[in-house]
């Protein structure tokens, strides 16, 4: 019944386009959004499992506090979007990484066109699968990518998804994108730039290992 039930919501989202008379140009955004949650439902939605109470998690995860001085100087802090990630970091906080992706899904519906809420869609969603890139995370960072091909976000905090889940020559590779991305002598720009450094190291040290 899950999906049959997600395919209602899908044909009445676009009825509902067509009601309100939205231009086609947003069609493809609204269109991919709706197709990141069919995405995640396949991913981990569990349709055949009997309904159960929500049992509490109180388990609490720090948040970096240079991570987010770096998101303030790439994405800004006083504005409509970056007020969903103060939302999801709350939620990320207390443990529920569920909530912090639903937080910024929520953002989503109402600023489809948004790169700041694609972006941390993929870090939510990431983080939300135990620190690993899955496809809904992957897709979530491509489209914000596509909004706005010339800034460093989406290539770094995908970088940063990497690293998160223990890939280091993926985090290189999406770092050094970022870091050609940022004007040089930014200050965002140096930070990522000493992030690099230390995935530069790291796996020089590692091929050196492996020579031996």
């Amino acid at each position: 019944m899950g999906f049959v039930a997600l395919a209602v919501l899908g044909v009445g989202a676009f009825g509902a386009m067509l009601l309100l008379g939205l231009g086609r140009l947003l069609w493809s955004t609204v269109g991919a959004a709706l197709f990141l949650g069919a995405i995640g439902y396949a991913w981990q939605g569990r349709p055949s499992l009997e309904a159960a109470p929500a049992q509490a998690r109180t388990t609490m995860a720090e948040i970096d506090p240079d991570e987010i001085a770096l998101r303030d100087m790439l994405l800004g802090r006083y504005t409509q979007d970056t007020a969903y990630l103060v939302a999801a970091d709350a939620m990320t906080r207390s443990g529920d990484t569920a909530s912090a992706a639903r937080a910024v899904m929520g953002g989503l519906s109402r600023l489809p066109r948004s790169f700041i809420l694609w972006t941390w869609a993929g870090v939510t969603l990431a983080a939300d699968a135990k620190d690993q890139v899955t496809p809904p995370a992957l897709l979530a960072f491509r489209q914000a990518a596509r909004l706005a091909p010339e800034h460093p976000a989406p290539p770094y905090y995908l970088g940063l998804a990497y690293v998160r889940a223990g890939d280091a020559a993926e985090a290189q590779r999406y770092w050094r994108r970022a870091l050609a991305l940022s004007p040089p002598g930014s200050a965002y720009g140096r930070e990522i730039a000493a992030r690099l450094a230390l995935v530069d190291r790291f796996l020089a040290m590692q091929r050196a290992g492996i020579g031996r």
